[in-house]
């Protein structure tokens, strides 16, 4: 479990909540520096401090809004505390360490992936749709006549996106990642479109993903992976607004790299199809180090469309 407090500098209220957590936990406890509200909103601080217990935010409540301003809580009793209570942090962490509804730390890490200024989101969209368009994404100088009104370069749109991990760049400054697209070979191959000039083929950065792509685009699409442990194929058809599977009994594991960083390097790699529970619940307990869920059907693919449904969205 990783905890992480996020605050501004010289922020008084940080020492009691270090304290607090010291008595609540042996775990360690990292702590970042806010400067900004754009970082506020990048990494989820709803007011100095702010803990995040695996990247999530235990306090938070409907109309809480990101920023750098001091944050205030309330113990069990209503009264208004610097931090919360040894026992409220005791039992924020008792309760995180439970099993979440799948792909519920997936869906916080993508959440704060999300672009907030309008050139980032619109330059994200270009490259989305250029994926689903071209089976490729465009080359970096492309995209320069969606930035020229903003006085910011293409490169300088890019390297922001890359920043909050909603791209991936290369060492050369091309795309090589858009969630949900990669533009490499992966083990999972969408087409999108049924028949004719319009099927494209591309590739997704992991299962999940793959379950996205015909939500976002609003077309039919097949996918065509693999069981990692047996070597079996995985089909996924979406035609009609309905998926089929087969194997009628393939599941998908989420799963991530307890290190952390982007979902690239420690998460993508361990989102895959399973031909059946028993194969994915092989792998999982030959990978005892990466947590994670076993997602039937359904769960995968309500995941996916709250995850990339909306991504091309105009409003």
């Amino acid at each position: 479990m990783k905890l992480e407090v996020l605050h501004v500098p010289d922020c008084p209220n940080l020492p009691p909540l270090l304290e607090r957590l010291g008595e609540a936990t042996d775990l360690p406890v990292t702590t970042r520096v806010i400067e900004s509200d754009e970082q506020a909103a990048e990494f989820g601080m709803y007011g100095s401090p702010t803990l995040l217990i695996d990247g999530a935010d235990p306090f938070t409540t409907d109309g809480c809004a990101c920023g750098v301003s001091c944050r205030l809580y309330r113990d069990p009793d209503g009264r208004i505390v610097p931090a919360p209570s040894v026992e409220q942090l005791r039992a924020a962490i008792t309760e995180a360490g439970q099993p979440a509804a799948p792909g519920a730390v997936l869906s916080a890490w993508r959440t704060r992936a999300l672009p907030l200024d309008p050139v980032e989101r619109a330059v994200q969209q270009a490259i989305l749709r250029a994926f689903a368009t071209a089976g490729h994404p465009p080359v970096a100088r492309g995209l320069e006549a969606v930035t020229k009104d903003s006085g910011r370069s293409a490169a300088e749109v890019l390297t922001a996106l890359h920043d909050i991990d909603a791209i991936r760049l290369a060492p050369d400054g091309q795309i090589a990642v858009a969630y949900p697209f990669s533009a490499t070979p992966t083990r999972h191959r969408v087409r999108i479109g049924a028949e004719g000039n319009d099927v494209v083929d591309v590739d997704a950065m992991c299962a999940i993903d793959a379950l996205g792509i015909s939500a976002m685009v609003g077309r039919e699409t097949r996918i065509e992976s693999v069981d990692v442990t047996t070597g079996r194929p995985v089909t996924v058809t979406m035609s009609g607004g309905r998926m089929s599977w087969e194997p009628a009994g393939a599941v998908v594991f989420i799963g991530a790299d307890a290190g952390g960083g982007p979902s690239a390097d420690c998460c993508c790699d361990y989102l895959n199809f399973f031909a059946d529970q028993d194969a994915a619940q092989a792998w999982t307990s030959a990978h005892p180090r990466v947590p994670g869920q076993i997602a039937d059907q359904a769960e995968a693919e309500d995941l996916a469309v709250r995850l990339f449904g909306h991504l091309l969205a105009t409003s």
